[in-house]
């Protein structure tokens, strides 16, 4: 007789996961959820922000696929606003960082602070641990801090003392620089460009535009707005994870991922259809990032539009957000007043859409 009695087998019980939760289709009413969430978060925009429609989508798909962006634009267009309207749409932790040429990595990760009472050393982080973090003209930032950032954004994590302290989740980087100002600038290397998946460009708005912002300050009667006094209609941060666990079950074919990696190839020289001449234009084509950014934001787009799976539309839409800061033009290039957009143009209309 065995001293222990076998225990009685009980039948295996079902994982408790919401409808939807497990990889392959998405329910219904995720996807209806999903397309909620971010209309909460466009209502926000819409007591912000004037116009700039392209800008506030490129944020939201980027906050939805799990990426950083870039914003450029010159002075005065409200890339400020338009990165702190989305960081305060989301009820996380937001920092603020304005970039400069003498800012070290320990003002931008943290540093080692001596306690006398405790005769240790003790660790104080620095702003990037934040879930939302808004650097502030960027390419003023000398090359020591930006190589500090790099880390964060390609890691997840960063480095104090030799001690190794990983960022929130979910972590994203909202990074403005203005291409007009040589002063005092330090160009990001095409590494750090290449870990932000989208580069949104603005231009200035119309005349009718710019009327309704000058209506828009004045009956706020501030030249800045003010987050406590927007809608408390703020998404958590489980409804962020929710929207980029959901985003990455988006089903992708084949041919949509043929195609993102065919308008990828094309810009280095190769793919089904190379450009003649590309040579002359194109020093340095897209990396694999980009075919990889082209899917996930495809995902994103497709979720937010309602659908589960990924049209061409979807990926096409957003090629040029996803491309100008990947490529590098030749110094003919610049010359002859080619831009990065103008060579996406023609990759485009090369590749043939499945």
């Amino acid at each position: 007789m065995a001293i222990f009695p076998p225990k009685p087998q009980m039948p295996p019980q079902p994982a408790q996961t919401r409808p939807g939760a497990m990889a392959g289709a998405i329910a219904p009413d995720d996807v209806k959820l999903a397309a909620s969430l971010a209309e909460r978060v466009r209502s926000r925009f819409a007591h912000t922000l004037v116009g700039q429609a392209n800008l506030r989508e490129s944020l939201i798909l980027t906050l939805v696929a799990g990426g950083h962006i870039l914003i450029e634009s010159v002075p005065g267009l409200a890339k400020t606003t338009a990165a702190q309207t989305l960081a305060t749409s989301v009820s996380g932790t937001f920092k603020r960082v304005q970039c400069t040429p003498d800012l070290m990595p320990s003002d931008l990760v943290g540093t080692q602070v001596f306690d006398f009472a405790t005769q240790k050393f003790a660790t104080q982080i620095g702003p990037i641990h934040a879930n939302f973090v808004l650097l502030d003209e960027i390419n003023r930032s000398n090359a020591k801090t930006q190589s500090a950032m790099l880390e964060a954004m390609a890691e997840g994590a960063t480095t104090i003392g030799g001690e190794r302290i990983a960022l929130p989740k979910p972590f994203m980087v909202i990074a403005t620089q203005n291409p007009v100002e040589e002063e005092g600038t330090f160009t990001l290397p095409e590494a750090q460009m290449d870990r932000f998946m989208m580069k949104a460009v603005m231009t200035y708005p119309t005349a009718d535009e710019e009327a309704r912002m000058l209506a828009l300050l004045t009956r706020r009667g501030s030249d800045v707005f003010d987050p406590t006094q927007l809608p408390a209609d703020q998404i958590s941060i489980r409804d962020v994870e929710f929207l980029r666990a959901t985003a990455r079950r988006v089903h992708v074919s084949d041919a949509i991922m043929r195609y993102a990696v065919d308008l990828a190839a094309t810009s280095r020289g190769a793919g089904t259809h190379p450009l003649q001449g590309l040579g002359s234009l194109v020093r340095l084509g897209a990396s694999p990032r980009a075919s990889i950014a082209l899917v996930r934001i495809g995902q994103a787009n497709a979720l937010l539009k309602g659908r589960d799976y990924v049209v061409p539309e979807d990926v096409k839409s957003v090629v040029h957000e996803v491309m100008r800061h990947r490529i590098v033009l030749t110094f003919e290039a610049m010359a002859d007043g080619v831009g990065a957009d103008q060579v996406i143009d023609r990759i485009v209309q090369a590749v043939p859409v499945p």
